[in-house]
């Protein structure tokens, strides 16, 4: 047996010569071209072209007696780069960028500690940018490069760039670390980076990195050309529209999980509700809180440290329940009486603190500084949305030409969302502007939108009345999941649990038809889901 690794790989490694020598050659080489530029025997080129031929490594252009890659090499590549596929998913885009610039736009991935060009749209102009697809670069001092790393976390990020070589390509190149890691701190904060004669004198690029629903970056989209067409005041202008691409297309190849089957959402043992709504998640006390509004009753799931759930019912009330919120350490709980106050241990008292409680509460939510939003209806039909203080009453915002069925804050305070299952909508609200948006709309053949949840990566939860399922949209409105339920009436959603990794659905039985409540004999039940 050879002492020497390396023996027996000499063949191999002239394989591996002749396709390297073949891809880097757009034309293709003759057998004689790659005897010579390999310096190898003419037999043992030959041998070696028959069976990369063989293999579809290779193929052979009979007109031009020339060698090109085989589409088997395409393949192969390809399949580095799927699941999904990035070229598929970015091509639209590239070609959006290259009509609207007129320059060559590339898009590539991470490889090491350089980037390969994957997909290469080409510009307009006869002189323009043209690096070859599947050529490699350093990460440092090209917009690529700069804008994967931008993207990624900070660990992973200074892991990378102390193992970078930074040579100097240009006179502009940078070969400073700090000065590196400044221009990425700044190129994170603005999502767009910029090679200003960086790689190549002459030429500007700029790009953006493409990170996927899950926060992973799978690679970043550039538009390259000329200095003298691609000035930095045109660069700086062009970085948010390629920032804006490369969002759209991480947002197509999300980890987008299959419609999943009615068997991963899961019953929890306790009776049916007629019409179960307004699940809240009590962190400090490891309890889930959720109302049944037509048998007017406070329900709770209490948790025990070994999982096991204990339903039971915390108060029972005298009126239809219009609404209900977490204040303090207590619920406040709006129904067609009046309001009150349901304290952890079910004790109830009349919400005296709150006298400028509407007469009629369409959704109830609370506020990142728990101020109290309320949906009430408008006087000429739809609804207003606005703040409810306990001294100053309530104050309006908006006027919505619909009635909103759910509300709810994002995480980060900016955006109120609201439901509105008459036309199946899912509204944005800015407090800033006091603008209003549709954040995605529900084909009324799907079902009609009811309550909202935000999850741990920002996902919007509603589940779909009629519909028999629940769903998932990312921030951007772009529909993520649907997951089947047992029940045709999903009618609430609150993410929760110990590890708040748990999606608790709430259901109603009223609505549901006697035909269809014989297949979906789980009607009314509260059911979990596992994120």
């Amino acid at each position: 047996m050879s002492a020497n690794p390396g023996d027996g790989t000499g063949a191999i490694e002239k394989a591996i010569d002749v396709l390297e020598a073949v891809g880097a050659a757009p034309d293709g080489l003759s057998q004689t071209e790659l005897t010579e530029r390999l310096s190898l025997p003419r037999t043992t080129i030959y041998r070696l072209l028959a069976t990369l031929v063989a293999r579809g490594m290779l193929r052979r252009d009979p007109a031009r007696k020339v060698y090109r890659l085989g589409f088997r090499c395409f393949e192969m590549a390809r399949q580095a780069y799927t699941m999904p596929d990035l070229v598929a998913a970015a091509a639209n885009e590239m070609r959006g960028l290259r009509d609207l610039t007129g320059e060559t736009c590339y898009l590539a991935t991470l490889d090491g500690l350089e980037v390969i060009s994957l997909e290469r749209c080409d510009g307009a102009h006869s002189e323009r940018s043209a690096a070859a697809l599947g050529q490699r670069k350093p990460l440092h001092c090209t917009s690529q490069g700069k804008a994967i790393l931008s993207a990624m976390s900070s660990a992973m990020r200074d892991g990378i760039v102390r193992e970078l070589a930074l040579k100097p390509l240009t006179p502009l190149t940078i070969t400073d670390r700090r000065r590196l890691n400044a221009e990425l701190n700044i190129t994170a904060a603005r999502g767009y980076a910029i090679d200003d004669e960086e790689i190549v004198l002459g030429v500007r690029c700029v790009g953006a990195p493409i990170v996927d629903s899950q926060g992973a970056v799978r690679g970043a989209i550039s538009v390259a050309g000329p200095a003298y067409r691609l000035t930095r005041q045109r660069l700086e202008l062009l970085g948010p529209e390629i920032a804006e691409a490369a969002r759209r297309v991480g947002a197509e190849i999300g980890a987008l999980k299959p419609v999943a089957p009615s068997g991963e959402v899961q019953v929890v043992p306790g009776p049916w509700a007629f019409r179960g709504a307004f699940p809240f998640w009590n962190a400090a006390a490891n309890r889930l809180v959720w109302a049944d509004v037509l048998a007017p009753a406070v329900r709770c799931l209490d948790m025990g440290p070994d999982g096991a759930m204990q339903p039971r019912v915390l108060v029972r009330l005298e009126a239809p329940i219009q609404a209900m919120q977490p204040v303090g350490e207590e619920l406040l709980v709006v129904h067609d009486n009046g309001a009150t106050l349901v304290a952890a241990d079910g004790g109830v008292r009349p919400a005296e603190a709150w006298p400028h409680a509407p007469s009629m509460m369409l959704a109830l939510c609370a506020g990142p500084d728990n101020t109290l939003w309320a949906a009430v209806p408008a006087p000429a039909g739809g609804c207003r949305i606005g703040a409810w203080h306990r001294a100053d009453g309530w104050q309006p915002l908006w006027v919505i030409a619909e009635t909103v069925q759910a509300l709810r804050w994002s995480d980060d305070g900016r955006h109120l969302y609201a439901t509105t299952p008459e036309s199946g909508s899912i509204l944005v609200l800015d407090p800033e502007s006091r603008a209003v948006r549709r954040l995605a709309t529900v084909p009324k053949g799907a079902g009609r939108p009811h309550g909202l949840a935000i999850d741990d990566g920002g996902g919007i939860w509603t589940a779909l009345c009629d519909g028999w399922s629940v769903m998932r949209f990312l921030p951007d409105g772009t529909l993520d999941r649907v997951v089947g339920t047992p029940v045709p009436c999903p009618s609430d959603v609150c993410v929760g649990g110990p590890a708040h990794d748990r999606l608790f659905i709430t259901s109603s039985r009223q609505e549901v038809p006697l035909d269809v409540l014989g297949k979906a004999a789980l009607s009314g039940c509260l059911f979990e889901l596992h994120l």
